[in-house]
């Protein structure tokens, strides 16, 4: 009798693993499909090179190189990134596949697409300098290739972990560790500050703004291991549109927000650079500042002599 009872507890649990997915949400799952179409799409933009350009036939006079063409796609998958989530929970359609498709997608717009836009303006700008057949130069690109490696393998890792640990009914009002879309808004901010901001400034000395694009292309690298090394760390950061969407806010955070919109509107190129820097920075100093207090709490608390236990007197 027991092993008839094993069995059909086997048949059952053979059942529940073929069970099928019969119902989706339509539109929260193709705005995340629209998220991993543009990360593809920057992906073949980017493997056409740095001397490519894109003139729209509506505005002729604009010219865009394919390497910040590629970077603009990236945010707008961040952008269909936002509004799934949103859209799932209006229409009260959140559920467990439209969270593992959403990653799936993140893995290729936050995670292949900005180690590969890197790489391959790190890679340009080696062969313009003429320093392929040079040693050195030969050695970096090999450390940048590892770099692009390294930001793919952890922003696989912390999506994975975030499936893991993170529910789908969750506030998400906070992360551990850096999430992939800002990770991935450092880097494509830079690219996009080098290639399609830097070019247009006409003021300034032309020494100073090859100089500058020289500086940012070769900080790339650097970046993009910081950031891949934050997103597998514990470190806290906050879910900025969360927070600012939900509840009331204090009157400082009003002001903070007019003053994003506004320097969106008089340069959109610089507000992501300065604010995707900020934004990583800030989590890192203040998880520092905060175990720093921590531990001069801790330590006073130990410092501090106890009071002497009374005697009895006979």
């Amino acid at each position: 009798m027991n092993k008839l009872n094993n069995e059909e507890r086997l048949a059952l649990k053979g059942r529940r693993k073929r069970r099928r997915l019969k119902y989706i949400a339509i539109l929260p799952s193709l705005v995340t499909l629209m998220n991993g179409f543009c990360g593809f799409a920057s992906i073949l933009l980017a493997s056409q090179g740095p001397d490519m350009v894109w003139r729209p036939l509506l505005l002729p006079k604009t010219n865009i190189s394919y390497f910040a063409l590629a970077g603009y796609l990236i945010f707008l998958g961040m952008v269909a990134d936002v509004l799934d989530g949103h859209l799932a929970r209006i229409s009260k359609s959140t559920s467990s596949f439209g969270a593992q498709l959403d990653s799936l997608c993140d893995v290729i717009t936050f995670g292949v697409a900005p180690a590969f836009l890197m790489l391959k303006l790190v890679q340009a700008h080696l062969h313009y300098f003429d320093f392929v057949n040079n040693q050195p130069a030969a050695l970096s690109g090999r450390v940048v290739f590892l770099i692009a490696i390294l930001y793919v393998m952890c922003a696989i890792i912390r999506l994975a972990r975030f499936n893991v640990e993170t529910s789908v009914e969750d506030a998400h009002l906070s992360f551990a560790g850096l999430p992939s879309p800002p990770a991935a808004g450092t880097i494509v901010s830079l690219v996009i500050f080098q290639q399609d901001l830097l070019p247009k400034i006409t003021k300034w000395p032309e020494e100073f703004i090859n100089a500058s694009g020289f500086a940012a292309v070769w900080a790339l690298p650097i970046i993009t291991l910081l950031a891949g090394i934050l997103m597998v760390t514990r470190i806290p950061y906050p879910h900025i549109v969360n927070r600012v969407l939900r509840g009331k806010k204090q009157f400082s955070t009003f002001l903070l927000v007019v003053f994003t919109v506004l320097l969106i509107i008089w340069n959109i190129q610089l507000a992501m650079a300065l604010g995707f820097c900020v934004f990583v920075v800030y989590g890192l100093v203040h998880w520092l500042i905060t175990r720093f207090i921590r531990s001069i709490r801790k330590e006073g608390k130990t410092e501090t002599p106890q009071p002497p236990d009374q005697q009895k007197i006979i």
